[in-house]
């Protein structure tokens, strides 16, 4: 069989960037070289789309200047495989493009990664179907900028200390600051103010246990078992996720069987109702009485330590399979989407 071209986006113009890369080592080194042909596409933090050589040096961390980048060069490309993590990746941002050049790519759509991305909408959706979320509040930065007295009264009333303080579309942990009090609650504003204009306040669960899983699939998606992350700060920020290599993985979770399906039934609901595909983690925090659902990524880290792709080798699927499958999926979707109709004919030609 002709090996597919497979376009491996990576870097981008976010927070995450460097994240992105290590990710993106991991699947190109994972990637089945007599099934495909792969292509480097590298963007740096300016926007800057690189090919060939600079997409190489963006690759291993080194410094680029603006590349070449040829818009015919895409026509080339049999599939694309988005590691962008963050905004202008993961948000439904690179997903529309490609869309818009009637590409297939790897995992959620336009809706299914903004409502992915938005930690605030995703919420209101899930309070919708009634599923198991903390206590929140969210508002724009402008506003705290104008009633901060008002707000944090809002906030001590409705979600008491501790509480966490969230950007709304933000990832790997950063901007978030878990508050124990109006000082603490102040500056964590601030610092999430830095990267959104939409801000998120979350009670903060006592004895929690951070449950993850990993989904896979289109309109019938299926859970992998659960995994447990044990944090070596607080709380799993970026310096616990990615730096000092203290956190802790259990693989699977030490919970019940019963916890365990519920879980899993909760996680795929939360998938489908906000139009996810492909792929996602979806996040749990679990007390000695409930489980909460927290939130999804739709383009999960690929590191070497990433839970994702370590949830689905113990659940039986190796991390180069799993690669295939994300690829079929992303094609079948594809495929599928070709059979709608975007055009109409008139009777009449009225507009000529």
């Amino acid at each position: 069989m002709k090996k597919k071209t497979i376009g491996v986006l990576f870097g981008g113009r976010s927070f995450e960037h460097e994240v992105s890369l290590v990710s993106a080592r991991s699947v190109i080194r994972a990637l089945d070289k007599n099934k495909y042909k792969i292509v480097l596409i590298g963007v740096d933090k300016k926007g800057h789309w690189l090919k060939g050589q600079m997409a190489k040096k963006l690759l291993k961390g080194e410094a680029t200047n603006k590349g070449e980048f040829v818009p015919g060069f895409l026509s080339s490309i049999d599939i694309f495989f988005p590691v962008l993590h963050g905004p202008f990746g993961e948000d439904g941002s690179i997903q529309g493009f490609l869309e818009t050049i009637n590409k297939p790519y790897v995992g959620a759509g336009i809706l299914g990664s903004a409502l992915g991305i938005d930690k605030i909408m995703q919420k209101i959706i899930w309070q919708k179907y009634k599923l198991p979320i903390v206590d929140f509040i969210w508002f724009f930065k402008n506003e705290w900028q104008k009633n901060q007295i008002l707000l944090i009264k809002k906030i001590k009333e409705k979600i008491k200390f501790p509480c966490f303080v969230k950007p709304a579309n933000a990832g790997s942990s950063v901007g978030i600051s878990k508050a124990h009090n109006q000082k603490n609650l102040i500056k964590a504003i601030n610092l999430a103010g830095k990267y959104d204009q939409k801000i998120l306040i979350e009670k903060a669960v006592k004895k929690v246990r951070e449950i993850e899983i990993s989904i896979l699939g289109n309109e019938f998606p299926i859970a992998s078992c659960p995994g447990e992350i044990i944090p070596s700060n607080e709380f799993y920020d970026y310096e616990a996720k990615y730096i000092n290599g203290k956190s802790k993985i259990i693989i699977p979770a030490k919970i019940n069987k019963e916890i365990k399906e519920k879980i899993k039934k909760i996680a795929i609901l939360a998938y489908k109702t906000i139009d996810c595909r492909g792929l996602g983690r979806v996040d749990f925090l679990l007390d000695k009485k409930r489980i909460y659902l927290n939130e999804i990524n739709t383009i999960p880290g690929f590191t070497s330590i990433s839970m994702y792709p370590k949830l689905w080798n113990v659940s039986g699927l190796s991390y180069s399979s799993l690669l295939d499958k994300l690829i079929d999926l992303g094609f079948k979707y594809f495929k599928e989407k070709q059979k709608i109709y975007y055009s109409y004919q008139p009777k009449h030609q009225w507009h000529v």
